[in-house]
């Protein structure tokens, strides 16, 4: 597993050159990539799948903190890997159609690679931390696809907003993981989901869910975070296709799916999970009335399909685990049948709105076929999957403790109008009639159609053979459940309540799609109550954040050196000391040792020069004086034998007073520029900072926390680093990464310093090229 990952990455690499090589045949060529993805974890199921063995993989990664890079396939990785390479093959076929001629398509495609191993990432860790690493890797990598025509201001927008709902969900799940493994005791997931009962009876189980199901919602567009998912309809077809319908979104729900056994179990997972997901699902469903854009009724209806698995995953169970598989497989075949459907039709006409669309069926055949077969399975007719999942779903409700007629009721409710919009989509617009179309339609190429066509067909032939995917759905409910549960499908279960809940939806959804008009009519409340909705506070609070980082920075950035220092200084001693001394039994005064008198006086000079350096005013004496603080530091280094350190010192310090000599001789005199209340407040802030760091100094040497290191260092020098001056063993060797780190800062700051030179050397010579210019045009004038 972690081959199929590193080979994502290191493909990803090539992806611009092969572009540059193949341009518009490309797509065929990097869905290869996904192909032998998709065939090689086929050719691990009858392990998976057919014994229940879970492969497993673990290679150390920071060892010292119980980090490793830990991988495992089991049958519900086994279902999100499939569905992940398997779409991502056909999306990026697609993709080819698509945007070909785009300036920006091989972007496209190294895009959508990168974003294929992040899902890839999450649903194949078997540690919290990776999986964590992957997670925020989806997100930034549909950060950049949903903002992909970044020229658009709505791209954009909805791209940041995106952004933050999510990232920052992925700030309490990253708080949540972190408690999560520390009640554990592992960091692995496998492990973690044994040890559910001390879980949940741990007191950090309810600050721990809580944090994760935050960063599940945000990611599931779960209410009140859904508003981002139509938001990112901007996004290019494919995207949406294949982010917002059968991979990304459902990273919130491979989540709580993973997490199960572990947190699942308890009134409060089954309160929040089950209770969000509900009113998720009736929120989709409503807000789809009055959508006229084909990718926003689908994006409303994916937020209803989110909010329906993550409502199956709280109520748990056998039969609920059981339909929420079931839903996951079905919605990723339609959904994402019906994405790429909307796009060859607004690539055919121009325009994706529903109204003006129509009589499309023999221009766009194979569209149609796949739109028709998609859009009984999310009608949930039968014989597509689409109708188990929605029987699956309705015997789940009546077997659950929830009240039945509320879930019942909105279950129906949210289940016909998802009727209307797959009628919507899937109907008019190829048999209804045209009006006013930005193009005449023409026909669409191959790439258009065959990812809808392969989707909406494994749709309807596993919905009339479900054995063929039965072994996929028991391994997915065996893992979550942590059980040898068997799993049967059937069409058909005999006339009983389910059938006639099943019916009464239909009903419903045939009598909404006659009248839809009136029905879309009444769906325009919406607008209306757009103002008091999340979508609002959202920009009401992002707007907030913008008026306070203006107003800090106006006190905090004032463009002030001094102020900078004062505001650093005033909040360390504030903050340190209060610490210090809410534990005064830190304050012992014992084992400082003896100080000897030639101590005493370098010390007295260094604050004698520190004190009256203020108060010189001529700048020759302030830079003398000053040198006598860096010199008596010399003579401490001697003193404790330290003379490389004196060494480096003193020439530092020499060199040091020589520059401020000839820089400070063409500095104006001297001038006092603030009132005396300033200079004082000054004088406090520097002996509160002076006595802290004293205070700290004296502390750390009489009382240290941890065994002084010198001795290591001695002992260690010569044997580990073949050194036998141990402070430049220390330099190089034992803190090699920090004296890396601080010559790679001189070096962009040198870098930084050139580029400014040579661009204001530019301006100056281009200034004094046109000034030549001009007086050569004035003198030959004059002449």
């Amino acid at each position: 597993m972690l081959v199929i990952i590193l080979s994502g990455f290191i493909f990803a690499v090539f992806i611009p050159w092969l572009y540059r090589r193949f341009g518009a045949r490309s797509g065929w060529l990097f869905a290869l990539l996904p192909l032998g993805w998709l065939f090689y974890l086929a050719g691990q199921a009858p392990l998976v799948l057919g014994q229940g063995q879970a492969i497993e993989e673990h290679i150390p990664w920071v060892p010292s903190l119980g980090v490793e890079l830990a991988f495992r396939l089991d049958g519900l990785g086994m279902l999100f890997a499939l569905l992940v390479t398997g779409i991502g093959a056909l999306v990026i076929i697609y993709g080819g159609g698509y945007l070909s001629g785009h300036p920006y398509q091989g972007r496209f495609f190294l895009l959508i690679t990168l974003f294929m191993v992040a899902m890839l990432g999450v649903v194949l860790s078997d540690h919290l931390l990776l999986l964590f690493v992957f997670w925020e890797l989806t997100s930034i990598t549909s950060f950049l696809l949903i903002g992909f025509e970044h020229q658009r201001y709505g791209a954009r927008a909805a791209a940041w907003q995106a952004l933050l709902v999510t990232a920052g969900g992925g700030l309490a799940l990253l708080a949540g993981l972190v408690l999560l493994s520390q009640v554990a005791g592992s960091g692995l997931i496998s492990v973690i989901n044994q040890n559910g009962a001390a879980i949940r009876s741990s007191s950090l189980y309810t600050a721990a869910l809580l944090l994760i199901l935050i960063g599940a919602f945000t990611k599931s567009a779960q209410f009140p975070f859904h508003f981002w998912l139509p938001n990112a309809m901007v996004a290019p077809t494919p995207v949406s296709a294949y982010l917002h319908s059968a991979t990304m979104v459902k990273a919130g729900v491979f989540l709580l799916a993973r997490l199960t056994p572990a947190l699942a179990g308890t009134s409060l997972w089954q309160a929040l999970v089950s209770s969000v997901g509900f009113m998720t699902l009736l929120v989709g469903a409503l807000l789809a009335l009055g959508q006229r854009d084909l990718k926003r009724l689908l994006a409303y209806t994916t937020v209803g399909a989110l909010g329906t698995m993550t409502f199956l995953l709280g109520l748990g169970g056998d039969l609920a685990i059981k339909a929420a598989v079931v839903y996951i497989l079905a919605h990723a075949f339609y959904k994402g049948a019906l994405f790429l459907v909307a796009g060859a039709v607004d690539h055919s006409t121009g325009t994706r709105d529903i109204e003006r669309l129509g009589n499309l069926a023999s221009i766009l055949p194979w569209v149609t076929l796949a739109a028709l077969l998609a859009g009984i399975s999310m009608a949930g007719l039968p014989p597509a999957l689409g109708f188990l999942a929605k029987e699956l779903f309705f015997e789940s409700l009546m077997e659950s403790t929830w009240p039945h007629y509320l879930s019942l009721g909105g279950a129906i409710l949210a289940g016909a109008i998802t009727f209307v919009v797959a009628a919507l989509v899937a109907f008019k617009p190829f048999w209804g009639r045209t009006q006013d179309v930005p193009h005449p339609p023409h026909p669409v190429s191959v790439e258009f159609w065959l990812g809808p066509v392969i989707l909406s067909g494994l749709g309807l032939v596993v919905g009339i053979m479900p054995a063929l995917a039965t072994p996929l759905i028991q391994g997915a409910v065996q893992s979550i459940l942590q059980s040898s549960l068997k799993v049967k499908l059937a069409l058909w279960h005999g006339i009983t309540p389910v059938l006639g809940f099943s019916l009464l939806t239909l009903g419903l959804g045939g009598l909404g799609w006659a009248f839809y008009r009136r029905l879309w009519q009444g769906g325009e409340i919406w607008r209306k109550l757009a103002p008091w909705g999340p979508a609002r506070l959202y920009e009401v609070g992002l707007n907030g954040l913008r008026r306070f980082a203006a107003w800090q920075t106006r006190v905090l950035q004032n463009g002030y050196l001094r102020f900078y220092v004062m505001t650093i200084v005033l909040t360390t001693v504030l903050l340190t000391g209060f610490t210090l001394l809410s534990r005064l039994a830190w304050l012992g005064v014992g084992g400082w040792g003896d100080i000897r008198f030639y101590e005493f006086v370098v010390v007295v000079l260094m604050i004698a020069a520190a004190v009256v350096i203020p108060r010189l005013r001529s700048r020759l004496a302030t830079v003398a004086t000053m040198g006598m603080i860096g010199y008596g530091l010399v003579l401490i280094y001697l003193i404790y034998s330290a003379p490389d350190l004196a060494m480096v010192q003193f020439a530092i310090e020499t060199l040091t007073v020589i520059l401020f000599v000839l820089a400070v001789y063409r500095l104006p005199k001297f001038t006092r520029l603030t009132p005396s209340p300033t200079r004082f407040l000054d004088l406090l802030v520097a002996i509160g900072g002076g006595m802290l760091m004293t205070a700290l100094v004296l502390i750390v040497t009489a009382r240290p926390l941890v065994p002084h290191i010198s001795d290591y260092f001695a002992q260690n020098s010569l044997l580990l680093a073949n050194g036998r001056n141990v402070v430049n063993v220390i330099l190089v060797d034992f803190r090699g990464l920090d004296t890396l780190g601080e010559i790679t800062v001189l070096a962009l700051a040198g870098i930084g310093v050139y580029a400014l030179v040579r661009l204001t050397l530019g301006r100056l010579m281009v200034y004094f090229e046109g000034l030549e210019e001009e007086e050569e045009a004035e003198h030959e004038r004059a002449l």
